[in-house]
């Protein structure tokens, strides 16, 4: 009877043993052998603010470490002359604000200092090394540079360009259409990754392989979903002969070489010889001399 109470006891003990455990598990997902999983932020993260996006989406299973030194650099863009740095810089504060108000992730300021005077980028390699975390970043440099020291990197293009459609409007491509859409005119394919394309007006060739041009994309919560349409084999226009013109003989049609030119014709013509301009005027002046001296003679019959 004690050895059946004693048995009950040490299963008891060992119920609430394992309780504990897993309870300590469950609280702390983001130990790794008794440190944090840092991910250390960078500037330009933070002015990009996509980070935001990604945060709530509950990706992120790691500490999210906006270290002092990034705040200082931001600070000293805020206060720039610049206008477009300095709403740059503002913008990235409100976003380090808001991600520390987000309950699903983990946010920490760390205290590294308020001014990196190695560099800010230096000063998140150094973090990263020390504390065996990640760079956040969207810097091209700084990526390949942690690629080569052996960081973890979480580039946010990067996420960016892996999760964008794989056709945009625009792009053909020739798919084989499965069955038909909801509506009756509608034919449907699938790509690759599975996103459903349905091609408008294509119903008819359910089973055969066409080629579509993309219109536009859909995403919803269920999944991304394409639309496009048929491209039609354009027709090469026929090109018109042009009738032959016949040319009929002119009747009564005098030979060329008996026509004269006209302007033979003006060289022949006798040129009247005008008087020059200065013998018409020295003429008038003398005809009107001797009027004016006729005018002044003194008749003989009345002396």
């Amino acid at each position: 009877m004690n050895n059946e109470i004693e048995q009950l006891m040490i299963v008891g003990a060992l119920l609430v043993l394992l309780a504990e455990v897993t309870y300590l598990v469950a609280k702390l997902p983001r130990q790794t052998n008794g440190k944090r999983n840092y991910i250390f932020v960078d500037t330009s993260v933070l002015i990009d603010g996509r980070i935001m996006a990604i945060a709530q989406s509950g990706f992120i299973t790691g500490t999210l470490a906006i270290p002092r030194s990034v705040i200082g650099e931001l600070q000293m863009l805020a206060d720039n002359a610049d206008t477009d740095k300095r709403a740059r810089a503002r913008h990235g504060l409100d976003i380090a604000r808001e991600l520390q108000e987000l309950d699903m992730v983990d946010v920490e300021l760390f205290q590294d200092g308020s001014k990196a005077e190695e560099g800010v980028d230096e000063r998140l390699l150094t973090l990263a090394k020390k504390y065996g975390g990640g760079i956040c970043t969207i810097d091209y440099n700084l990526s390949k540079v942690a690629d080569v020291e052996g960081i973890r990197v979480c580039n946010v293009n990067d996420l960016a360009k892996n999760l964008r459609m794989a056709y945009l409007p625009g792009e053909k491509m020739i798919l084989e259409l499965v069955q038909k859409g909801q509506d009756n005119h509608q034919g449907v394919g699938y790509l690759p990754d599975g996103t459903m394309v349905v091609v408008e007006h294509a119903s008819g060739q359910v089973g055969q392989k066409v080629e579509i041009e993309f219109i536009r994309s859909l995403q919803t919560a269920a999944g991304k979903m394409m639309f496009a349409k048929k491209v039609e084999a354009k027709k090469q226009p026929q090109q018109k002969q042009k009738p032959v013109q016949v040319q009929k003989p002119v009747q009564n049609q005098k030979p060329v070489q008996n026509q004269k030119p006209a302007v033979a014709k003006q060289q022949n013509r006798p040129q009247k010889n005008k008087p020059k301009r200065s013998n018409y005027v020295r003429d008038r002046e003398a005809s009107m001399v001797e009027l004016a001296n006729s005018q002044h003679k003194v008749p003989t019959s009345n002396v």
